[in-house]
């Protein structure tokens, strides 16, 4: 009579008591849910698993996308020996002894180790230098998952030797069928429950997981204990999914590459001249945290660099909502910073100011430091004045239109143009002012 398998028993309990999320993960391609556009028939990356040749990757891709349950299946259907590591615990004598006992496999039972790094973007410069060597013998084949840009956060040297998968955020569609697969599993989900969930409860709860699988999985495991607790029956309604939610949390890192895009995406929508989504934006960046100082100082820039001259007031209303800020604090101000945002985005464009500023950083660069003209240097004493400080200096204020034609640039620079305003808004009146100024013959007398 065989004995029975003590250790795989034990697997079963613990799987039967780990989170749902956990136990729902794919066993096979054909279980995942999502991806297609790098495991649809055909693709690179199922064709590697399908030839049994995978090489070190990096899954690349937000919260929840599946990425760590795509490793999982990635050893599962090569056959090969899955060790999971964290960037965050872990250090360089743990992935010694990884690699020590994945050389006894290869060698001894010509066994492939997966050495699965989640977080790769945490690991430090010596983690991955010590990990280096043993990705391009072979000794291990790596798959990293990270939700950051691998090109900032991994080496040049270990990234060269991993092709880069990118996930993407699941839809609503398939993220309903990731919940109704939960609820309905007798095996691994929830089906021995006879739990019911409706159309309207199943919208919210996919809505409240912004795409991310763990959480909308998380959400349901948690409505199900939420009904064992209160005795509230079968059905999980949308109270009890609001319940389950308790607060929404956005997907915006801010230190990762998400709060980069954000940010992107509300200074281009205030370039390209949409209030609406201006708002939006600033309002994913304040919902999820962030300092409204930070938006107000890419605001800040913003009136200088995009505005300018062809509206001057952007730049007092950009500085105004610090000011307001600072006296009504959220929640109130986020009135302020709204109001300032449609007014910058709805303003006359002009980066005329930026392009003048980068043209004579350019020259001060390249040329150094131009010595200035006699004529501009003050002569406090009369040695100055002697050696001609100062001598022949025309004081705009004495002639006609309070203006005389001069020349204010070092020698080397003489006739250049930086600052060429634009014909947007109060800078086209500026533009003709300037033409007539630059095109004004001298004129000989003073003014009495």
């Amino acid at each position: 009579m065989d004995k029975p398998d003590l250790f795989a028993a034990q697997a079963k309990k613990e799987r039967r008591h780990a989170p749902l999320a956990d136990r729902m993960r794919p066993r096979s391609l054909e279980e995942f849910v999502g991806q297609e556009e790098i495991l649809g028939q055909g693709r690179l990356l199922v064709e590697l698993i399908e030839a049994d040749n995978i090489p070190s990757m990096i899954l690349w891709g937000p919260p929840g996308c599946g990425k760590t349950a795509l490793a999982s299946v990635v050893a599962n259907s090569t056959g090969s020996v899955f060790e999971p590591f964290s960037a965050v615990l872990g250090g360089v004598k743990e992935i010694r002894e990884i690699v020590k006992k994945a050389e006894v496999r290869r060698d001894a039972h010509r066994e492939r180790t997966i050495l699965f790094i989640d977080e790769i973007h945490r690991m430090n410069k010596a983690q991955q230098d010590a990990l280096l060597p043993h990705v391009e013998r072979g000794t291990v084949t790596l798959i990293g998952a990270t939700t950051e840009n691998p090109s900032f956060e991994v080496i040049s040297a270990l990234l060269s030797r991993c092709k880069v998968f990118v996930l993407k955020k699941l839809s609503e569609e398939q993220l309903t069928d990731i919940v109704k697969s939960g609820l309905q599993d007798p095996e691994r989900g929830l089906g021995k429950l006879g739990l019911e969930l409706g159309e309207k409860a199943l919208k919210d709860l996919v809505a409240a997981a912004q795409g991310d699988a763990r959480r909308a999985l998380n959400t349901l495991e948690a409505s199900a204990h939420y009904l064992a607790a209160t005795g509230g029956g079968k059905e999980i309604s949308r109270d009890v999914v609001k319940e389950a939610v308790q607060h929404k949390t956005l997907l915006y890192d801010r230190a990762g590459e998400e709060h980069y895009n954000v940010v992107s995406a509300f200074i281009k929508s205030l370039r390209g001249s949409d209030p609406d989504a201006a708002v939006y934006w600033m309002t994913r960046m304040l919902e999820a945290g962030e300092d409204p100082r930070f938006i107000i100082r890419r605001m800040i820039i913003f009136a200088s660099e995009d505005i300018g001259n062809a509206d001057p007031q952007a730049l007092v209303l950009a500085t105004a909502a610090l000011q307001a800020h600072e006296m009504v604090g959220l929640p109130e101000s986020a009135l302020n910073l709204s109001q300032v945002v449609c007014y910058l985005a709805c303003a006359p464009k002009s980066n005329s100011a930026l392009t003048a500023y980068a043209r004579a950083r350019k020259d001060v660069k390249e040329l150094g430091a131009l010595g200035v003209p006699l004529h501009l240097r003050n002569a406090p004493t009369g040695l100055m004045r002697d050696i001609g400080y100062g001598k022949e200096y025309k004081y705009p204020h004495n002639f006609e239109g309070h203006y005389v034609v001069e020349e204010y640039l070092p020698e080397e620079l003489k006739g250049k143009v930086y600052y060429t305003p634009s014909e947007s808004g109060a800078e086209k009146e500026i533009k003709e002012r300037l033409d007539k100024w630059r095109g004004k013959p001298e004129k000989d007398e003073e003014e009495e």
